[in-house]
């Protein structure tokens, strides 16, 4: 057979899946706002901040948060370290969305919004994509 998997599904199927990937992507440009409005510590990121600013970079690389969208909002329902590899896929199946930052002592508040958010932007054009992409397999 060939074609696309969403060939299988049906047009309901496609705007519903639509639907959603606008949802994610509106939760986290809400997220993406927050950032760059609040302070850190006001944020739903405060928490990677705090593991990427203090953790001991001798042993950790990275902090990873993860996200899942919960009635149109982000939550931040994790953020762990991780000294070298990568997470199991079932870790990375049961969010809607990751955002990893190096580990680094003193990082400015500054540096680390504009890191995450364009980070984040890119999973918003990413979830953006998807939902058009799904509306026009709607209209085939």
């Amino acid at each position: 057979m060939t074609g696309d998997e969403d060939d299988a599904s049906s047009p309901s199927e496609r705007r519903d899946a639509a639907a959603e990937y606008e949802t994610m992507a509106d939760a986290l440009e809400d997220l993406v706002v927050e950032l760059r409005d609040e302070p850190i510590a006001e944020s739903r990121l405060e928490g990677l901040f705090d593991e990427a600013t203090t953790s001991d970079p001798r042993i950790w690389n990275t902090v990873t948060a993860f996200i899942d969208i919960e009635d149109g909002e982000a939550v931040v329902t994790d953020e762990s370290k991780l000294a070298e590899g990568s997470w199991a896929p079932e870790i990375v199946d049961g969010c809607d969305a990751m955002v990893t930052v190096d580990v680094q002592r003193g990082l400015m508040p500054d540096e680390f919004t504009y890191v995450v958010g364009k980070e984040l932007s890119e999973r918003i054009d990413t979830f953006r994509e998807r939902a058009t992409e799904a509306r026009r397999q709607t209209e085939k």
